[in-house]
C-alpha cells in the first residue's frame, strides 16, 4: 500500500533535490474549470526546467464519447505526450499546479494508472515552492525527448482501480464536489443537478490545509469517520468529470487508503436519463 512519501514531495525536498543536481522531471499542470489553458501563466513564471502539460489536450481524450467531460487518454497517446515532456525511464517525475491540486492530481493519477513509476505531487503547489525560496523561470522549456514506456494501453483498466457506472454499489461512494453541487442546489456545468444515490459528500478542498498542502493522515481518517466510513470499507470517488476526484484519491492514497475512481463521474452519470439522481444532504 502506498504512503505519503510515495504520493507527495515537499517543496523543501524538491528545492534541495534540484539544487543538488539530482535528476527529476518537473511538469507544470495548471488548470482550472474557468481557465483550462494555463500556458500563459506558465510562461510568466514556472519552476526551473518545468515543462507545461495541458490537462485538456494531453491528459484527456475528447474524441471518446459517453465517458463524461474529461475521458481518460489512451496509453499510446499518453506515452507520446510524456516522451515530448522529456519523461524518462528511471527518472522521478514531480507534477505541480497553482489551484487546489486539481491539475497535478490528475497528472499523478493518469501517469500512475498508465504504469509510470515514481510520480509525485508537489505538496502545496506553486505557492509552497516560492515560500520555500524556490526560484522561477519564464518562457517555454524545450526538453530532450524522453524514453518512458507506458505499461497500460487502457487506463480504465490500468494500475489504479476504477469503477464503471454499473459498479457504483461495489464501494462506499464519495462525491468530491462542492456541497452546493452535491445537494443539487445548483449545477453550473452538467445538465442535471444532484448526486449519485448513496454517495457521501467529501469536497476535495476539505482535504487541503490553509496553505494548500494535503491534510495529515489522521485528519483524513477523521473526515472519513465523520461520514460513517470505517477503516475496512472499500471507497470509490467521483466528482464532476474525474478531475478533483483525483485530489481526494491522492489524499486517501497518501494516508494508506485504497480508492477507486469513477472517471466519467457526474458528467457521465447525469447524461444518462435512466440513471437515478438524489438531491439534498444524503
Amino acid at each position: 500500500m502506498a504512503g505519503r512519501a510515495d504520493v507527495l514531495i515537499t517543496a523543501e525536498a524538491l528545492v534541495n533535490s534540484l539544487a543538488a543536481g539530482e535528476p527529476v522531471t518537473v511538469l507544470d499542470v495548471r488548470w482550472t474549470l474557468s481557465e483550462p489553458d494555463g500556458r500563459g501563466h506558465y510562461l510568466q513564471g514556472h519552476l526551473p526546467g518545468a515543462v507545461y502539460v495541458s490537462l485538456d489536450d494531453d491528459l484527456t481524450d475528447h474524441t471518446r464519447t459517453g465517458r463524461g467531460r474529461h475521458p481518460l487518454p489512451s496509453g499510446a497517446a499518453l506515452q507520446a505526450a510524456a516522451r515530448r515532456w522529456g519523461v524518462c525511464e528511471g527518472i522521478p517525475v514531480v507534477v505541480y499546479d497553482n489551484w487546489n491540486r486539481a491539475g497535478s492530481a490528475r497528472a499523478w493519477w493518469v501517469l500512475t494508472a498508465a504504469g509510470v513509476a515514481d510520480v509525485r505531487i508537489l505538496d502545496g503547489g506553486l505557492s509552497a515552492w516560492t515560500a520555500a525560496g524556490g526560484s522561477l523561470e519564464t518562457g517555454p522549456v524545450d526538453p530532450a525527448p524522453g524514453d518512458v514506456t507506458v505499461v497500460y494501453e487502457d487506463l480504465y483498466a490500468g494500475a489504479l482501480p476504477t469503477l464503471t457506472a454499473d459498479e457504483m454499489d461495489r464501494r462506499t461512494l464519495l462525491d468530491a464536489r462542492a456541497p452546493e453541487r452535491f445537494r443539487g442546489d445548483l449545477e453550473p456545468v452538467d445538465a442535471v443537478a444532484g448526486h449519485i444515490p448513496g454517495a457521501r459528500n467529501l469536497p476535495s478542498t476539505v482535504l487541503l490545509n490553509g496553505d494548500d498542502t494535503f491534510v495529515a493522515d489522521a485528519a483524513v481518517a477523521d473526515l472519513l469517520g465523520e461520514r460513517g466510513i470505517g477503516p475496512e470499507e472499500d471507497i470509490g470517488v467521483y466528482c464532476g468529470s474525474g478531475i478533483t476526484a483525483a485530489v481526494a484519491i491522492a489524499a486517501l492514497t497518501a494516508s494508506g487508503r485504497d480508492a477507486a475512481l469513477f472517471p466519467g463521474s457526474w458528467s457521465q452519470w447525469s447524461s444518462d436519463p435512466d440513471r437515478p439522481v438524489a438531491r439534498g444532504e444524503r
